[in-house]
């Protein structure tokens, strides 16, 4: 029972002690300012854009804050459920999708016709869809066996590269050659993250097997 007692007592330190132990985190301590940078700039838009611009570029911006809530809502549901060893993945999803609305509002300050901007929430759809399809696979990931880890990795790489296949000709149609130079490279970026992505869940999988 003494020891049983200690083991709880122990428990319940840990849980007081998560402040400290997140200050002892360089890692984290980096991500977290940087989220939260990120979050005071997008205010400090909306508020520019609210003393010059009207109605709808308000809209807008607050969509995109909307969106950045939403995807820190989805990065605390990854923590809990996954636990410690994916946070690294979470935090360069994080960092990508912040490329993203940065483009996004760039190019909705280049461009003031209704197609563009339509087109640019698909894409923003579109990225928050192959965010859930990552949850999926990475919680899939944690339960099943390797084989069919590795099969459910290649599909949804190969989904992920057709569906980018098929926004990049939509933009190659709809949109100016500098946004497309900038888009394409966003793409190669988000690509190649989500490969290593696969790649390193799939040697913690089989070191931890």
């Amino acid at each position: 029972m003494i020891i049983a007692n200690d083991e709880d007592d122990d428990v319940d330190d840990d849980d007081d002690n998560d402040e400290k132990n997140d200050n002892d985190d360089n890692d984290d301590d980096g991500d977290g300012v940087v989220v939260v940078v990120m979050m005071v700039m997008m205010m400090m838009m909306m508020l520019k854009m609210m003393r010059r611009r009207r109605r709808k570029r308000i809209m807008m911006i607050m969509m995109m804050m909307m969106l950045l809530l939403l995807l820190l809502m989805m990065m605390m549901v990854m923590v809990v459920v996954v636990e410690s060893m994916m946070t690294m993945m979470i935090m360069m999803m994080m960092m990508m999708m912040m490329m993203m609305m940065v483009v996004v509002v760039v190019v909705m300050m280049i461009m003031r016709r209704r197609r563009m901007m339509m087109m640019m929430m698909m894409m923003m759809m579109m990225m928050m869809m192959m965010m859930m399809m990552m949850v999926v696979v990475v919680v899939v990931v944690v339960v099943v066996v390797v084989v069919v880890v590795v099969v459910v990795v290649v599909v949804v790489v190969v989904v992920v590269m057709m569906m980018m296949m098929m926004m990049m000709m939509m933009m190659m149609m709809m949109m100016m050659t500098v946004v497309v130079v900038a888009m394409m490279m966003v793409m190669i970026v988000m690509i190649v993250m989500m490969v290593m992505v696969m790649m390193t869940i799939i040697m913690k999988l089989i070191q931890i097997l």
